[in-house]
């Protein structure tokens, strides 16, 4: 008799929700799937914020309506599994579960100021770096926490009272639906807070003190595969079904892609690009601008992995139609790319909202070099494709660097991942075979495969794997003295972008 897992993708944009059929032991096929956009709230500029309110209708109807494309009922549903934006920050009352004020979301900058003092001070950057395997910066959750806590009337003091609870998006989506009775969140998720020591998957009481979280407020920690609670009261679903996997987005695509064995690695093509490589049971350091994350926790047994994000991927295709005009459609960069053998010496730095990981440099500037008279936009659409090929390489050679071993292979998903052009390219540079699967909505799957695993639907990683089947294939057919030219006009071009600053006029 088959069975039924519930996958909920909340995203920063909208909510997904899947429904996956599991047989015999083995997730097979989605039945059915859907989404629910939400608004995004901007207070000021370098501000974004979220309405809890709007999250959990979205969730509500993107269920319902998955629901009903499967052909299903609630009752159908045997387990829930959980994928969600990361560092998004929330506090709410415990006892009403009304939030004290809007979420603050990832992107936002509003607590730049406080990490730019924090970071003043060397010690304190290093003591946080060994503690938690990040840097301190606005993106992560602490200093958001710090910021509802006081500039909401009132809000420290009821936390020193226990009467408020601080959750990124999976912990409130948990206590929506149990009705309150849990209050917990994943070991990935407590990783991006800057609170949790990741070598013990604990919360650090030193960290609480230097980012002025009161531990009162902090979610129970927990496995990212077992059962942490139940639905109670949730008009959509029936009372009783397990909630089973929790993962962040990345950690649950890294999962969804299948990449248990260390040295795999997958990257996700955006807005930005986001690469994330297993590096087994022992976090590493990185020495070469990544961060260390927690992968997954199933049984007790903790896999890491290093990260490192490009900010500018999708977005530079999104340019080329709207700031330029020479496509009319994202999807029309690979057919005008594709007109042309090569970009000519043409390359573009696609550091329009400057450099990300392993440079870190905010003041970078998009650039184009070796342009001609020759140069047609078909050649200027060959170089975004292979800019965003060479920003994730620089992302891949750090970490190969880190981990001190090759890469075992990258696993693919994301819009841009049905470029072909661009996954050829990718493999070509960075010297190393691109596998993207059939169904390139990894998140989602990684959620409902780590569901699997901790509801005992599915008898183990394998069989929970089953549901991951790999379409393409591509195997890097470049020269290595063509790959060595290709990487200094690269280098080249990045050391000019940096060179750039902005000036006032």
């Amino acid at each position: 008799m088959p069975h039924h897992i519930l996958a909920i993708d909340q995203g920063t944009t909208g909510s997904t929700a899947l429904v996956v059929e599991v047989v015999g032991g083995s997730a097979s096929r989605t039945l059915g799937r859907s989404t629910a956009e939400f608004r995004q709230h901007f207070p000021r500029p370098g501000w974004v914020s979220h309405d809890a309110r709007e999250i959990w209708t979205s969730v509500e109807d993107c269920v319902r309506d998955a629901l009903r494309a499967a052909g299903v009922s609630g009752s159908d549903v045997a387990a829930i599994g959980i994928a969600n934006q990361r560092e998004t920050t929330l506090v709410w009352d415990r006892e009403t579960r009304k939030p004290i004020d809007l979420a603050i979301v990832w992107q936002c900058r509003r607590t730049s100021d406080v990490c730019e003092a924090l970071k003043g001070n060397p010690r304190t950057v290093a003591r946080v770096r060994e503690r938690t395997g990040l840097v301190i910066d606005a993106y992560f959750s602490a200093t958001k926490i710090a910021w509802l806590l006081d500039h909401v009337e009132g809000a420290r003091e009821r936390a020193g009272r226990g009467e408020l609870a601080f959750g990124t998006v999976d912990t409130f989506l948990v206590s929506q639906l149990t009705s309150g009775a849990a209050h917990v969140t994943d070991v990935t998720n407590a990783s991006r807070t800057l609170l949790m020591n990741l070598a013990r998957g604990e919360w650090d009481s030193e960290l609480c003190g230097l980012f002025r979280v009161p531990e009162t407020v902090l979610p129970t920690i927990v496995g990212s595969a077992e059962v942490v609670g139940r639905t109670t009261g949730v008009g959509f679903l029936p009372d009783g079904v397990p909630i089973a996997g929790i993962a962040g987005d990345q950690q649950a695509a890294l999962f969804g892609q299948g990449c248990f064995r260390e040295g795999d690695a997958k990257c996700t093509y955006g807005t930005g690009a986001f690469v994330l490589m297993n590096i087994g049971d022992r976090p590493i350091w990185s020495d070469h601008g990544l961060v260390t994350t927690v992968a997954w926790r199933i049984n007790g047994a903790t896999t890491y992995a290093l990260e490192g994000s490009a900010f500018t991927a999708g977005a530079a295709v999104q340019w080329l139609r709207d700031g330029l005009g020479i496509i009319q459609a994202a999807k029309d960069v690979e057919v005008l790319a594709r007109r042309v053998s090569s970009s000519e010496g043409v390359v573009f730095v696609p550091a329009l909202a400057g450099l990300g990981a392993p440079h870190w440099d905010p003041d970078a500037r998009g650039t184009i070099t070796g342009l001609t008279r020759g140069t047609t936009a078909a050649h200027l659409a060959r170089a975004t494709l292979e800019g965003i090929a060479f920003e994730v390489g620089d992302l891949l050679d750090a970490m190969v660097k880190d981990a001190k071993r090759p890469l075992a292979r990258l696993r693919v998903d994301g819009g841009a991942a049905a470029n072909d052009t661009l996954m050829q390219f990718q493999a070509d540079v960075a010297d190393v075979v691109v596998e993207r699967p059939a169904d390139v909505e990894s998140t989602g799957r990684g959620a409902a495969m780590l569901a699997g695993i901790g509801s005992a639907l599915c008898l183990g990683f394998d069989d929970a794997a089953r549901l991951v089947r790999f379409e393409s294939r591509f195997e890097p057919k470049l020269a290595q003295a063509e790959r060595a030219a290709h990487w200094d006009r690269w280098t080249d071009a990045v050391r000019r972008a940096r060179s750039v600053r902005p000036r006032s006029l």
